[in-house]
């Protein structure tokens, strides 16, 4: 059963994750799919219907950033390799670049199954440690996984835009708020730096020292509404009265 987009591919290669004990997050720092256990490092997944040699070359990029790093693509219902080749030479081709392959069968009436073609070798390329750590930084500092892995078109909810929604949402209900105070209510370390920056246009400055919520700030919190909620600051339909009233 052919899919329609790699997004199909997002929800059993995240399941075949969880079930070997790591947390994965979907599109963290350009990467499809990023999996984690404990201190141990990310595992990186990128996501495409067919195996192309963009997504190889893409694969490559990410051994910049860890030597975990698995392709995932669908098998066809015939269950033949692509290219005409075998799957014994994809395993090599796969093999001598450094990446894991994983396929996902899709079937009408049961669930997909994830198919582990060949791991990553013990080939190590120079990573960039400074972008490792951002990596990581970026999936440690998210709450929850709000981004389907694979998409391109939607606004990705980052650690950044989570921390900005808590600091309006703390902001909702005064008419003005110190940073200092803020940084205690958000519990942000750079929650000046985000009011001052105001990336998303959410916070307005009033005098010396003080910041409020911009019109724009009132309809983000009404837009994320459901993510303010998993993250426990609202509750149901009372919550989202508040919100409406502010």
């Amino acid at each position: 059963m052919a899919i329609r987009s790699e997004t199909e591919l997002y929800g059993p290669v995240k399941h075949f994750w969880e079930q070997r004990g790591y947390e994965v997050k979907g599109e963290v720092k350009h990467c499809d799919l990023v999996a984690m256990k404990g201190d141990g490092p990310p595992i990186i997944v990128e996501l495409k219907k067919s195996l192309t040699v963009p997504l190889l070359l893409q694969g490559i990029d990410r051994l910049k950033l860890t030597g975990l790093v698995y392709l995932a693509v669908e098998l066809p219902a015939h269950g033949k390799a692509p290219y005409q080749a075998k799957w014994s030479e994809i395993r090599d081709l796969c093999g001598r670049l450094g990446l894991g392959l994983l396929t996902v069968r899709f079937y009408k009436t049961k669930k997909p199954v994830v198919g582990i073609v060949c791991e990553p070798e013990s080939y190590k390329p120079r990573h960039s440690k400074g972008k490792l750590n951002r990596l990581t930084k970026e999936f440690r500092d998210r709450l929850g996984d709000f981004n389907q892995g694979g998409s391109t078109k939607q606004k990705l909810v980052t650690a950044y835009r989570q921390k900005a929604l808590v600091c309006a949402f703390h902001l909702q209900s005064v008419e003005k708020m110190s940073p200092r105070e803020l940084k205690v209510l958000s519990g942000y370390a750079e929650t000046q730096r985000i009011l001052q920056n105001n990336h998303y246009g959410w916070f307005e400055r009033v005098g010396r020292g003080a910041y409020r919520l911009s019109p724009d700030g009132k309809k983000a919190l009404v837009e994320y509404a459901p993510l303010l909620e998993c993250l426990g600051l609202l509750r149901g339909e009372e919550g989202m009265s508040s919100l409406d009233h502010s």
